[in-house]
């Protein structure tokens, strides 16, 4: 470290002192060097190698983040570009020496920031001042020197960056991020001496001023340090932004990636859609090396140096647009995303080393085209996601009631606003604008990326299991389904309240009412002995449920992703052959950033699972194989010509006989290909396998060995495998799937429907649907205490539990192991569980266990 210089007590009164008198004059050149040699030499350059935090008063955030990771984590493989602060005491001696800072009280004390014109007018004259400041002799020799020892290291053609690190005296951690300016691919001297003036210039743009007084600071006290580092030619390659943490959940056992091709600017300000990437911290840690999710941005324009004519050079930056095949692919490797994956978590655990507790992290980095390396060339704390509250219970309360339009069966304890947008044609989506609220006669999956953005949902068919239902829930998007006549009683642009929170009854009021949402810490929430689970299909929604006190997920759907995602039918990516020219091309498009359109639907689809796997790890995650029904299947990219046309496909081709039958069999070894990834490859061994709608005993012999034959073989690498009981031979031969499964999940809708003969899609029986019938909870208790009887795990996967008091009280009393339930409903059920628990610990002849 550089030792902290002595000055004479005059020019320690007038050049130091943040409280320096307005009268000060200029200082001669030939003043400050005699008191240099008198009192050894200002402290105007810093090496980074000399910088650590605890300089952030004299260097700036930015100079003291570079220098605390030059320092301390080069060793560890982090690449840091070299470079060297020039102070906030050659600032402040730059302005003394010029006799600027009279001028500036005069121009800018008493200024209104909020008189735009005058803050305009005001804040050019203050740059115009301290850009004419002439530097002393000393600072400007000293800056060449500095810059000839860095060009000594990196060889002639050395560029720099040069960037503001602005810093308050009595508020050190003060970021003032984007405030000043930055200058970029700097050459020579006098090209470093120009941007530097500049740069000082900077602390009085418009924004920057505006700023100061916005936090209450005192602009003559903001001191202006510059940050003079080796450029990283990301022009010619890549650059992005990372945070050790989930920016839109807080969720912290991710590192995001943002990535895109030249400068960063771009993606600093928003201005282009960029790849996307997330990395999973704690299998990270055991050695697996995958990337976890990733989306393709359109990356349209890249930030490059461009001469007057528009080309590339060195000089002035500006955006010119990327080619098809920029546009196409994602613009980092698998390779360079792990780098950088390890370069954030060694960053967020040096600096939560020297916080004394966790410190997630806000980063930048670079590729250069040149070397080939990745550098990090800035590093943060992250301020807003990791300061959200969590474990909260939202209660939705509607302040006033109005007429009544039309009620139905509600779906959820939300309540929504919106106007009205019918669809009585699929063909319509495409009209459906984001918060509208969606009102149609039914739903199918191919609705779903409309129903999300939904701000309620209201269908005429459809009872509480239905399609609209099931997903709105997922989704946490209020609903009403079975209303009967809403594509009728409601038009388009209307405006409405759909409301769910006032018990199964939901109802449609005209106009946009005015609802409160309650919110209630949980932080304190005890534990209940029955495991209590959620149902999560959608990854995009597993980070935002992370923080739920729950014990897992108990059931994960394949469908989801494969609708959403992948969009195309199984069979249709391995049978290519068989498909027309028009969706053969659109399935190759789809696969482009892919080796293979194989390759496409394998890490899609264990991404996606992965993704939710995360959201709960370590505690378990079961994950069903793809339980499409045939009609379902017809409606993906290339699914008609492989779909067969059943009259009920309800109890038709579907879950585990699909497996094993040369109609899909090929499907499902892609299925097998992309879970044996999850679990091997990516480290999710939290990761069950569950089988749907297995009919028969022999069925389900031949799933087990079709699995193992992909590589899946149950107890190997501590795979379990379950199965769905929610056909009424699951409990009449309980035995029998137990000993040939590790436990059973109990699907109360199908169980309902094929013990009752109710269909479950039907409103006009719903009616007769009634998880609550005693033969149904008959079936329930047989299938419970035969998976105890055998040793296995059993559970529930359907809604009842939260939507009836004295469903959840029968489980609970059974001595069911896991209930698992959409994420709405999770907190208020561990209340009630817990409360049952109490009581039937205080029941005499209790069979809880």
């Amino acid at each position: 470290m550089a030792s902290q210089n002595g000055r004479s007590k005059m020019l320690s009164n007038l050049l130091c002192c943040p409280g320096m008198p307005k009268q000060v004059m200029a200082v001669t050149d030939e003043e400050l060097e005699k008191e240099m040699v008198m009192d050894n030499r200002p402290d105007y350059i810093r090496w980074f190698d000399e910088i650590s935090l605890t300089d952030v008063p004299e260097v700036g955030g930015k100079n003291a983040s570079l220098g605390e990771m030059y320092q301390h984590l080069s060793s560890a493989g982090v690449r840091v570009p070299n470079g060297f602060a020039i102070t906030a005491t050659a600032y402040r001696d730059a302005l003394t020496h010029a006799g600027a800072w009279q001028a500036l009280h005069d121009l800018l004390d008493g200024l209104d920031p909020d008189d735009v014109e005058d803050l305009q007018l005001r804040g050019s004259r203050a740059r115009e001042i301290v850009y004419a400041c002439e530097l002393p002799g000393t600072l400007r020799a000293e800056i060449v020197a500095a810059y000839a020892k860095l060009t000594a290291e990196y060889g002639e053609d050395l560029s720099l960056a040069v960037r503001s690190s602005a810093t308050a005296e009595d508020s050190p951690e003060a970021s003032f991020a984007g405030q000043n300016e930055s200058y970029l691919n700097i050459s020579g001297a006098d090209g470093l001496i120009e941007a530097y003036k500049r740069c000082l210039a900077s602390n009085f743009t418009d924004r920057s001023i505006h700023y100061k007084y916005d936090n209450d600071f005192d602009w003559s006290k903001v001191y202006l340090s510059v940050v003079v580092m080796k450029m990283v030619r990301s022009d010619i390659s890549t650059s992005g932004v990372m945070f050790s943490l989930d920016t839109e959940t807080g969720f912290n056992d991710v590192v995001f990636i943002n990535a895109a091709w030249g400068l960063g600017e771009n993606i600093v300000q928003g201005t282009i859609d960029p790849d996307s990437f997330y990395v999973h911290k704690p299998t990270f840690s055991k050695g697996y090396r995958t990337v976890l999710k990733r989306q393709l941005g359109s990356k349209k324009k890249k930030m490059v140096y461009i001469d007057a004519a528009g080309g590339s050079a060195g000089g002035h930056i500006g955006n010119v647009d990327t080619s098809t095949v920029e546009q196409s692919r994602f613009c980092i490797t698998d390779e360079d995303i792990m780098t950088l994956a390890d370069y954030a978590i060694k960053v967020e655990a040096h600096y939560s080393a020297q916080a004394g507790h966790t410190r997630p992290m806000d980063m930048e980095w670079a590729k250069d085209g040149v070397d080939g390396y990745l550098y990090m060339v800035q590093a943060r704390p992250e301020t807003v996601a990791s300061h959200r509250q969590a474990n909260m219970l939202e209660i939705y309360h509607l302040q006033q009631h109005g007429t009544v339009l039309a009620q139905g069966r509600a779906v959820g304890e939300r309540i929504g606003v919106g106007r009205v947008r019918v669809i009585d044609d699929a063909s319509l989506l495409s009209t459906f604008q984001s918060g509208e609220v969606l009102v149609a006669d039914t739903t199918s999956p191919d609705w779903e990326p409309v129903m999300k953005r939904a701000s309620a949902i209201v269908t005429n068919r459809g009872g509480r299991t239905c399609h609209a239902a099931i997903v709105a829930r997922e989704l946490g998007v209020p609903a009403i389904v079975g209303v009967g006549n809403a594509t009728e009683s409601l038009s388009d642009g209307q405006d409405v309240t759909i409301c769910c929170a006032e018990g199964e009854t939901g109802v449609v009021y005209a106009g946009e009412l005015p609802f409160t949402i309650e919110q209630t810490d949980l932080g304190g929430l005890g534990h209940p002995h029955t495991q209590i689970m959620m149902n999560l299909g959608d990854p995009d929604r597993a980070f935002s449920f992370a923080s739920l006190p729950v014990d897992g997920v108990g059931l994960a759907r394949l469908e989801f992703i494969i609708n959403q995602f992948i969009k195309a039918h199984p069979m249709a990516i391995c049978h290519p052959e068989q498909l027309d020219d028009a969706t053969r091309r659109q399935i190759a498009a789809m696969s482009t950033p892919f080796d293979s359109p194989e390759d496409f639907f394998v890490r899609t689809l264990s991404e996606g699972v992965a993704t939710i796997a995360a959201s709960v790890y370590p505690s378990p995650c079961i994950v069903r194989m793809s339980d499409f029904k045939s009609n379902e299947y017809a409606t993906l990219l290339g699914g008609s010509g492989f779909e067969p046309q059943e009259d009920n496909p309800m109890i038709g081709f579907r879950g585990a006989s699909r497996y094993v039958h040369p109609a899909y069999a090929d499907g499902f070894a892609l299925e097998c290909a992309a879970m044996k990834r999850v679990r091997d490859e990516m480290g999710f061994g939290n990761v069950k396998l569950m089988i749907p709608f297995c009919r028969r005993v022999e069925e389900g012999e031949r799933v087990l060995a079709a699995m193992a034959a992909h590589g899946l073989t149950r107890g190997e690498n501590g795979l379990e495998v379950y199965v769905m009981c929610e056909i009424p031979n699951n409990v009449i031969q309980i035995d029998a799937f137990t000993e040939l499964f590790d436990g059973i999940s109990i699907g109360s809708n199908d169980l309902t429907q094929l013990t009752l003969g109710v269909d479950r899609d039907s409103e006009i029986v719903a009616f007769d649907f009634d998880e609550r019938d005693a033969g149904v909870l008959s079936m329930i208790r047989m299938a419970v205490e035969g998976a105890k009887r055998n040793g296995r795990h059993s559970g529930i996967c359907g809604q009842a539990p939260s939507d009836y008091p004295e469903m959840a009280e029968f489980l609970v009393s059974i001595g069911i192991d896991s209930i698992s339930l959409n994420p709405d409903t999770v907190l208020t059920s561990i209340r009630h569980v817990l409360a049952l628990e109490e009581a039937l610990v205080r029941k005499p002849g209790a069979t809880n266990e």
